[in-house]
């Protein structure tokens, strides 16, 4: 199979009319090829529309139900479910959306549980509490929220009619996938779709301030259908500015804050964007599928590769899976922020699984993470959610906006030869030397590999720093053999990072040698007093959330130590080691324990 960088460069009108592609554009060719993928999975299938959205309404044990739920719930649901399958109908997917359950009358189920104890036991907190004093009342209908996605309005709002002024203690958030979720939502008298086009009267809201009776509604009632999304397996995700001008705030961004704002002529409203709209396209409750719903296939990411384009890059690949792959979702996520501010970017693979990403929208001067997801036929997705999934690439981004992807173009050439070795597979080692050698790497990419390469004979003898040759004037610490070395997690380990990834990547950077370690973290290496300088630089590994402070010492003396260092973040030191017999490397945890302190000592050097 040709590489996918010789792919790209073989074929220049292909990216050029990926660069100049728009929104339209995007919807216009992508929605009718992943439909055609879904709807050949989904032909003879015989068990249609079986998933729903159940109700429940949860209210403490010293309250009655707000005023109207029941309508009030449905008028918001039903508006829900339309503004679900109006923007499935704009991306071109039909009017596909959530299911309701009714009863005989035509009115949305509800099921009504009393909470255990009174409201002043119950908090933002208490979701996973009252989650299971609904579970009895859920069973007994016989719905199993462990296979159904549960909507729970909580009675924990204290609206005052006299004053105006509403708060709340009401757990308010949401998880799930295609096959459950649940959504913890809050209810309250004034909160009905009724209400959304009002500029008056006005109130104050304890989170929000002084805002109108219609904004109230428009974040609230947004909320349910923020929430409902992570139910139903969304992540966050905010529009891209062709996006933004077009349509407005994504839903999965801060669109729960401008639903329904066109109503009052505030603002363009909220949208779903192509990215989530594929996803929801394979979602039981959309399809109205469930073949092989809780097959879990094995997703694998093969021959990766990057190219430059303008303020962004081109990201390439094929895509191979047990169940079929109808799209590939790319997240541009930058540091801070959650995952709030990440922008998307799509694409459909053809009948060999290869696809191309077309990626901008960084924000300036700020590390970065792409995540690649796939979005399968069954309604799954390839797992996202953790850092050290080997679908994540961390990359940094200048200040004029434009990314800095060589470490992560290094990092894609050598990918081939990082599952390999994490196989120990020799074979495909070879075969992965001779992709390399084919393909001209630069110097640094082929000395990351000869020290992976050595990974695979840990027992093989490394000598001292005492017992270099005296004509050696320049000598890589992780080359060399320490007297003691303890870390806080895993074990000390040579030549590479304890993770799939392998390399030693950190604030966007590969770095060709490195020490492992995660805080607390002692290497100690005996100099004999023949090396005049120790240098290099230190920081986090590449998408680990801790921090820690990096301690150097010579003989017992303190002769440097750190500023408290987090993920994009390096620290440089050079410090003189002349006489020095015994050097000691620490790493402690940044005063705020050592969950994920995964440290790391980059390029250290000696030389005299």
């Amino acid at each position: 199979m040709m590489n996918h960088v010789a792919w790209l460069l073989v074929c220049p009108l292909l990216v050029t009319s990926f660069a100049q592609r728009d929104t339209d554009a995007d919807i216009a060719s992508q929605v009718p090829a992943a439909m055609e993928i879904l709807e050949a999975w989904e032909e003879g299938q015989a068990e249609k529309r079986s998933r729903y959205l159940h109700m429940v309404y949860w209210t403490p044990a010293d309250r009655a139900p707000a005023a109207d739920y029941r309508a009030r719930l449905q008028r918001m649901l039903e508006h829900i479910q339309a503004f679900y399958a109006g923007e499935m109908e704009r991306l071109g997917f039909g009017r596909r959306s959530i299911r309701l359950v009714y009863d005989a009358e035509g009115k949305m189920r509800i099921h009504l549980v009393k909470g255990k104890q009174p409201y002043s036991a119950y908090n933002v907190q208490s979701g996973h509490a009252i989650r299971g004093e609904c579970l009895p009342t859920l069973k007994r209908a016989g719905v199993d929220p462990e296979d159904e996605t549960i909507v729970i309005f909580c009675n924990m709002a204290d609206w005052d009619p006299e004053k105006r002024t509403l708060r709340h203690r009401s757990p308010y958030y949401a998880s799930g996938s295609s096959r459950a979720g649940t959504a913890w939502q809050l209810d309250s008298p004034i909160l009905d779709t009724l209400h959304l086009e009002k500029k008056a009267p006005r109130l104050h809201d304890g989170q929000y301030g002084h805002i109108s009776i219609g904004k109230h509604n428009s974040i609230f009632i947004g909320g349910i259908a923020h929430e409902l999304g992570h139910a139903l397996g969304l992540p966050h995700a905010k529009e891209r500015a062709d996006e933004r001008k077009r349509f407005g705030t994504a839903l999965m961004g801060s669109g729960n804050r401008s639903y329904g704002d066109e109503l009052r002529n505030e603002g363009k409203g909220s949208f779903l964007t192509l990215a989530h709209g594929l996803r929801l396209a394979s979602h039981p409750q959309f399809s109205g599928s469930i073949k092989e719903l809780n097959t879990q296939a094995k997703v694998k990411l093969l021959e990766p590769a990057l190219v430059p384009d303008g303020k962004g890059f081109i990201f390439s690949g094929t895509i191979e899976s047990e169940i079929p792959v109808y799209a590939v979702i790319a997240y541009m996520d930058p540091e801070g922020g959650g995952d709030y501010d990440a922008t998307t970017s799509s694409a459909i693979p053809d009948a060999d699984g290869r696809f191309v990403l077309h990626c901008h929208a960084h924000a300036p001067g700020k590390p970065a993470q792409l995540r690649i997801v796939a979005c399968l036929v069954n309604g799954t997705a390839s797992a996202n959610a953790r850092a050290w999934s080997p679908f994540v690439f961390p990359y940094t981004v200048r200040r004029d906006g434009t990314p800095e992807v060589t470490a992560l173009s290094r990092r894609l050439s050598l990918a081939p030869l990082v599952e390999a070795v994490n196989r120990r597979d020799r074979v495909a080692v070879k075969k992965s030397l001779v992709f390399l050698q084919k393909h001209g790497v630069d110097e640094t990419t082929k000395a990351v590999a000869r020290r992976l390469l050595q990974t695979l004979n840990p027992g093989a003898h490394a000598i001292r720093p005492d017992e270099v040759p005296v004509d050696t004037k320049t000598v890589a610490l992780a080359d060399l053999a320490p007297d003691d070395a303890s870390v806080g997690w895993l074990k000390p380990i040579r030549g590479r990072v304890p993770d799939p990834r392998a390399l030693f990547e950190s604030a966007g950077r590969l770095f060709t040698s490195g020490i492992y370690a995660h805080a607390p973290a002692r290497h100690v290496f005996t100099l004999g007093g023949r090396w005049k300088t120790f240098s290099g630089q230190a920081g986090m590994y590449d998408t680990r959330e801790g921090s820690v402070v990096f301690v150097i010492k010579g003989d017992g003396r303190e002769l440097y130590r750190s500023r408290q260092t987090r993920a994009g973040q390096l620290c440089s030191y050079r410090v003189a080691v002349e006489g020095v017999k015994e050097l000691e490397l620490s790493v402690e945890n940044g005063g705020d324990g050592n969950d994920s302190d995964w440290g790391l000592w980059l390029g250290p050097e000696l030389s005299r």
